[in-house]
């Protein structure tokens, strides 16, 4: 450790929208079961953009309550939850430079691609920890992780390895890909949680028949809280326990939740009811809500909920329309809604790329240049995959089309309401961007149920998912450098986050500790800022090249 400095440039959040640029952060020596990495790169994310606004407030900065002892995070320097100074950046590969006297599994020198979620460690705020929010993260020189926060209760490590083949910005951007990627390959609950805990509210007569047919069908929970008019049919072997008021019940407190009736107010009041990963099923019984309905969209991303209905009176038939997994399907019109952006581009390649019979792909943003871009890249893909390719401006075009799958890049729930209303019966709508998990939009569940359409919504990425990209990535069926867009040391950095707030650069920035002094420097002005660099671009895309010689030019290499 004789080699290593005390001291290092870092990018931290010290408040809400509080960006420091830090010329002396220490540089904090690995304890037993601590390793010291140096950051190769690091991506830019939308996400880095959601902490930076909501700071301590971010569901993934709060405490850790359980999966790990206290005292152990009482050891680790780079755990900051709530108020305390982070680092962001998540999208890193970085190099191991020391290690702890009781860390066996890795060694100096090692390079590694960086799993961000610790899915076992939930926060108070029914999240998870993560690398770049609670516990630093990579933009800074070095960072400290501990293996027993990136150690899953499996025994996988967070840490996957790559060797020296691909470049840094194209191992970096395996997670952003890999993010994109789960937002599709997640698997959906189809039936009644095994054991779980049921909320029925019965504002109309309830068949008995009905409910056997949907335990049979659908499994049963461990036990069914019921309130309503309508008294609980005899006969069932699950407990049954009667309630008197919805406040009364607990928050969060049920995995699925059925109710019987059109009372607008009432359904409202279920989903604070539901738990993270519960589902509401809407049992209209021949009515309607006849307005809008106030609908935690936040909590599709960001807690896994879950709704379904039907007009009639059969539980079971909204069941049916749960796809097995968020992926796009054969024939799909798929609809990308802000897709000149770093995030749209993956979604749209993604999909031409997929192989996926009988697709088309339209991609809306409101930049034409944004889309100019895009195109430049997505539209000899589409030509090489025979998929239709549509791209269009709202603000100047008039889309009639109605969409079999909808994918939402931007935080907008003004935007999950316009998705509802252009959707084909059957349509799934992808709250990928994360909205607040505490943020409503007005829907027309009505109009939702009688088509029969379905919110997905997913966060982060699972070890597979990166592993599965790494390998596409590795063996040259993916070349995730066709995101990147612009360039920086610790000097752009935070230019570069107010870049993406400001969604001034159509695609992925990608800063290069080691390059301290570089501004932001998108590679359109390239070959003006730095001509040798510029000439290792391929058809002005980002290149090993290129980036072998912009690091020779800062004399890394």
């Amino acid at each position: 450790m004789q080699n290593l400095p005390d001291r290092q440039y870092a990018v931290q959040l010290v408040g809400p929208d509080e960006l420091v640029l830090n010329e002396s952060k220490e540089v904090f020596r690995p304890g037993k079961y601590q390793v010291l990495c140096r950051v190769e790169a690091v991506g830019l994310c939308f996400s880095d953009l959601k902490l930076l606004k909501q700071f301590s407030g971010h569901v993934r900065k709060s405490q850790i309550i359980s999966g790990i002892d206290s005292g152990v995070l009482d050891e680790i320097p780079s755990y900051v939850p709530g108020d305390a100074p982070t680092v962001p950046g998540h999208e890193a590969v970085v190099r191991i430079e020391a290690v702890g006297e009781d860390v066996g599994d890795f060694e100096p020198g090692q390079r590694y691609l960086v799993q961000t979620d610790y899915r076992w460690l939930p926060t108070a705020t029914r999240s998870n920890a993560a690398f770049g929010y609670n516990f630093e993260g990579a933009l800074q020189e070095y960072v400290l992780m501990d293996t027993r926060v990136i150690t899953s209760p499996d025994g996988e490590s967070m840490l996957i390895p790559v060797g020296e083949e691909l470049s840094c910005s194209a191992v970096a951007l395996v997670e952003p890909w890999a993010c994109v990627e789960d937002a599709y390959a997640s698997k959906e609950r189809t039936g009644i949680k095994t054991g779980g805990k049921m909320l029925v509210i019965a504002d109309k007569d309830v068949s008995e028949d009905l409910l056997e047919n949907l335990f049979a069908r659908f499994g049963k929970p461990g036990q069914i809280t019921w309130m309503g008019r309508i008294l609980p049919p005899d006969g069932f072997d699950v407990p049954i326990q009667r309630a008197a008021e919805i406040a009364n019940l607990p928050d969060a407190g049920f995995d699925d939740v059925i109710y019987f009736g059109s009372d607008a107010g009432m359904v409202e009041s279920l989903f604070a009811k539901i738990g993270t990963g519960g589902l509401l099923n809407i049992v209209l019984c021949g009515g309607n809500f006849g307005r809008e309905i106030i609908t935690p969209v936040g909590r599709v991303h960001y807690g896994g909920i879950r709704i379904i209905g039907t007009k009639g009176h059969d539980p079971a038939e909204s069941m049916e329309t749960i796809p097995d997994t968020d992926e796009i399907r054969p024939a799909d019109k798929i609809n990308v809604i802000g897709a000149g952006g770093p995030m749209g581009l993956m979604h749209v390649v993604r999909n031409i790329c997929q192989g996926v019979e009988g697709v088309s792909v339209f991609a809306g943003d409101v930049d034409d240049d944004r889309l100019a871009a895009l195109t430049k890249i997505a539209e000899p893909l589409a030509k090489k995959n025979s998929v239709k390719y549509h791209t269009y401006n709202p603000t100047k075009e008039e889309i009639t089309e109605t969409f079999d799958y909808a994918a939402l890049m931007a935080p907008i729930p003004a935007l999950v309401v316009a998705a509802i209303k252009d959707a084909a019966p059957g349509g799934l709508i992808n709250i990928f961007a994360g909205i607040p998990a505490t943020v409503t939009a007005q829907i027309d569940l009505d109009a939702y149920i009688e088509k029969k359409l379905f919110f997905i919504g997913t966060s982060g990425s699972t070890l597979e998912d990166m592993k599965r990209m790494l390998e596409k990535v590795e063996t040259g069926r993916l070349d995730t450098n066709l995101s990147v867009a612009a360039v920086s040391g610790f000097v752009g950095a935070t230019d570069g986050i107010r870049a993406v707030e400001n969604r001034s650069i159509a695609g992925k920035i990608i800063v290069y500790p080691a390059c301290r002094t570089l501004g932001l420097v998108p590679l359109s002005e390239m070959a003006r800022k730095m001509p040798e660099v510029a000439a290792c671009l391929n058809h002005g895309l980002w290149t090993k090249q290129a980036e072998q010689k912009l690091l020779e030019e800062y004399k890394v290499l």
